[in-house]
């Protein structure tokens, strides 16, 4: 049911990992899955380091035929998530700033599908980029001065499916007890909010996404498929 998944990266963190991560997941698929990573909450001391490192491992993205192993991100699905994508490009612009991508693609053979650049940007914690789900390979990174309003802020959403953290082991704790999210991650560097393992991390969301709570391949998902009866028998 879709999620605008937030990571939280604290002044502790493994810059290296955190920004593996991602990447991984802000444009794996081209962004165009649910519990893609859209949101990056990271505080101030390490906001320069890690905005720098997402943008060079950004850069060095192979964009183009996803049939070809030498190119790790391919097309949007249709011509309606490229003119999204522009439109969502053409007002970071306009109300924000764009580290790295910000445009379509078209030379040579990548004039044949709807290519875009993978993009890293920022704007004001208002815009509506920061709520709205839009499934394009685009990651908004905002600083913040505590894991206290990281959680708060990655909380503040419609949507609970996945969330990730980087940070140190006495701040997990917190992290865990307090985010609303069905599925999370924590100092992941193979995605830092995809790629639960089928058969041994049950998915699902809470709030807006997801009906139950419940996660497939948890414990409690299969009595939701179940019919209960009560019985009451005077002899």
């Amino acid at each position: 049911m879709g999620g605008k998944n937030a990571v939280i990266v604290s002044r502790h963190a493994d810059i290296e990992r955190a920004a593996t991560g991602i990447v991984r997941s802000a444009f794996g698929l081209q962004g165009q899955k649910c519990s893609a990573c859209s949101r990056v909450y990271v505080e101030r001391p390490v906001a320069d380091a890690l905005r720098a490192r997402l943008v060079e491992l950004t850069r060095d993205i192979r964009v183009g035929d996803p049939t070809l192993r030498e190119n790790w991100m391919g097309p949007l699905i249709n011509q309606a998530a490229f003119e999204r994508y522009q439109r969502c490009v053409s007002q970071l612009s306009r109300h924000g700033t764009i580290d790295i991508g910000g445009r379509t693609l078209a030379e040579g053979d990548l004039a044949q599908g709807w290519y875009v650049a993978p993009t890293i940007g920022s704007a004001d914690r208002d815009y509506s980029l920061w709520r709205d789900e839009k499934f394009i390979p685009l990651v908004l990174v905002g600083e913040i001065d505590s894991l206290d309003e990281g959680i708060g802020l990655a909380n503040a959403s419609a949507y609970g499916l996945t969330a990730g953290f980087y940070g140190a082991p006495g701040e997990i704790d917190e992290f865990l007890d307090r985010i609303e999210a069905g599925v999370t991650y924590v100092n992941r560097p193979q995605g830092a909010t995809t790629g639960a393992w089928p058969g041994y991390q049950p998915f699902g969301g809470w709030k807006g996404s997801g009906s139950t709570g419940k996660a497939i391949g948890s414990y409690w998902y299969l009595p939701l498929y179940l019919r209960e009866q009560s019985r009451t028998i005077v002899d």
